[in-house]
């Protein structure tokens, strides 16, 4: 994200503007528990809606987290993945994932995340 849209250079208000919505750690979760293709996104328990999903994929290869790969052979449909960069957001999610089972009644560890 160029510094001037940027709210400020506070790294954590930076990340924010990066992946801080409500929905985008949600779909990189979801890479690091498989999903590849937009369809597999979709049938995440949260039910996120066609049009958000859409427009957070493209946030998220605008910011150089996801690629979108050749179609799939079995689909003729894209197929996503994560960059390195977006790799490198899993010990962020690790940290929440825990930070979450330890002090938030009645969460469970449901989604497997690159285990």
């Amino acid at each position: 994200m160029p510094v001037k849209a940027r709210r400020s250079v506070c790294p954590i208000s930076s990340a924010l503007d990066v992946f801080g919505d409500k929905w985008s750690l949600l779909i990189i979760r979801d890479f690091f528990a498989g999903k590849t293709s937009y369809s597999e996104f979709l049938s995440s328990p949260e039910k996120i809606s066609t049009n958000i999903l859409s427009s957070r994929l493209r946030l998220l290869e605008e910011q150089g987290l996801v690629a979108v790969g050749e179609k799939s052979t079995r689909t003729g449909k894209p197929v996503y993945r994560l960059t390195e960069k977006g790799k490198r957001l899993h010990p962020v999610l690790d940290a929440i994932a825990a930070w979450a089972l330890e002090n938030i009644e009645g969460t469970e560890k449901l989604i497997a995340v690159g285990e």
